[in-house]
């Protein structure tokens, strides 16, 4: 329930104004001993505008109950003794601030904004990000063991009218099995030495290291940047940031060895838990002769299935060796959902060459092998795809769509019991609510209760 309204627009201080610049502040509503600021509803509103609804009074009305049930879960929570540690508060912190810095682009733009350091920033923030997360624990807590048996899947499923039933776009299941060339000892000692020469020219021979990264830099992120990195404890592998933190300014790091594969490191400026380095990153390639092994050994698994000398089960686990999907059957679990199957949106996000590969396929059919790149960690391999599912645009059914309305159900159900927890707790509770929004047709009887 509280998910529904996120507070991601964090850093944005919105309140009314009247009159020659003079700033008008005031409580709209309390809970207990806290209050809510018009200004807290004004970002709420600012949010909901900005995903392109409309905003009209019910709808206000509507922030704003989420507001008082955020309140009240939190009096809870804190009554609870309920726990949300630092580790948890800076993780959702930092993840906020990527999203606001990707928006204004770098993280120095976004302190210029505001005229405060990123550590300054987080340090105002804490208390209400805290609070936030402990509400929503409080929810978790809640509904935390909340299941829905199938007669209440077929129940709430018949409750929908019929012209609300959704209308579900095309959707596929794929299976895959991917041979990745195996990185030798040659092959890593190949790029350690190319990044010793590297680092050489910049040490010894007075190189440009952001000219040096630009021209030979393997990281598609920073490359292009002169290997510009801005970030904050936590955003890197271990490896990487235990070094950023034990150099000096200016000064270039031995060569380091992460999962990416070898780097050096220059660190530019450094303010508590946030830095500015540049990075050099070398990644070990496979011999041509590797990948000719690879396309071998795919091309026998191919001719294999063809001719039903092995199930594709059997194949999976005798010929990949893709760690995340290998003890799966090879499933290709969609990341955006985390569901088994995709729809054509997130095809085109995630794998577009999946889907020319399969188009022309019936269900069971397997494509020839292809070269295929794994664009999370950028290893190049050889891949067979199976077509496991294809689900044609349909009015959603409790056949094909069951996972699908029952996670429906689910929600429904934990709406309706933080619903009645509310109710519950309310009548027990002091509420006041201003009069601006006395006349706000609440889902519970916040007005009923007022003191």
């Amino acid at each position: 329930m509280l998910n529904k309204i996120l507070f991601s627009v964090l850093f944005l201080h919105s309140i009314c104004s009247l009159g020659q610049g003079k700033v008008i502040n005031k409580v709209v509503a309390q809970v207990g001993d806290n209050v809510i600021l018009l200004s807290d509803l004004e970002v709420q509103k600012l949010q909901v505008s900005s995903e392109g609804n409309e905003m009209n009074f019910p709808k206000e009305c509507a922030i704003l109950e989420q507001l008082l049930i955020e309140e009240l879960l939190l009096n809870q929570a804190i009554l609870d003794s309920l726990v949300v540690t630092d580790q948890s508060v800076d993780a959702e912190m930092e993840n906020r601030l990527r999203i606001i810095e990707s928006k204004m682009g770098s993280r120095q733009k976004l302190e210029e904004f505001y005229g405060k350091s990123t550590t300054e920033i987080k340090n105002e923030f804490r208390i209400q990000i805290k609070n936030k997360m402990l509400a929503q624990e409080m929810e978790q807590k809640l509904t935390r063991d909340l299941t829905v048996t199938p007669k209440e899947v077929a129940t709430f499923y018949a409750s929908i009218p019929k012209d609300s039933i959704p209308f579900i776009n095309m959707k596929l299941g794929f299976q895959q099995i991917v041979n990745y060339p195996e990185i030798t000892k040659s092959d890593k000692k190949r790029a350690y030495d190319a990044l010793v020469d590297i680092r050489n020219e910049i040490i010894n021979k007075g190189k440009s290291f952001e000219t040096m990264a630009r021209i030979h830099s393997m990281d598609p992120g920073s490359g292009p940047l002169g290997g510009k990195i801005e970030a904050s404890k936590g955003m890197m592998v271990p490896q990487f940031e235990s070094t950023v933190f034990a150099l000096k300014v200016n000064e270039v790091s031995e060569i380091v060895e992460t999962m990416y594969g070898y780097h050096i490191i220059k660190l530019i400026s450094r303010k508590g838990d946030d830095y500015v380095c540049l990075h050099i990153l070398i990644m070990p390639e496979f011999s041509p002769e590797a990948i000719n092994l690879s396309a071998m050994k795919m091309d026998s698994c191919y001719a294999m299935l063809k001719e039903n000398k092995i199930t594709w089960d059997d194949a999976v686990l005798r010929f990949s060796n893709d760690e995340l999907t290998k003890q799966n059957r090879g499933v290709i679990t969609n990341p955006i959902t985390g569901e088994p199957t995709w729809d054509m949106e997130d095809l085109n996000e995630v794998d577009q060459q999946i889907y020319v590969l399969t188009d022309a396929m019936e269900k069971g059919d397997v494509s020839r092998p292809s070269l295929y790149v794994d664009i999370y960690e950028r290893k190049q391999g050889v891949r067979i795809v199976r077509l496991m599912d294809r689900y044609e645009q349909h009015v959603a059914n409790l056949n094909d769509d069951y996972a699908l309305i029952k996670r429906a159900a689910e929600n429904d159900k934990r709406q309706k019991t933080i619903t009645n927890w509310v109710n519950a707790k309310i009548s027990n509770a002091y509420i006041r609510i201003d009069d601006d929004y006395r006349n706000c047709e609440f889902n519970s009887k916040w007005i009923n209760t007022n003191n």
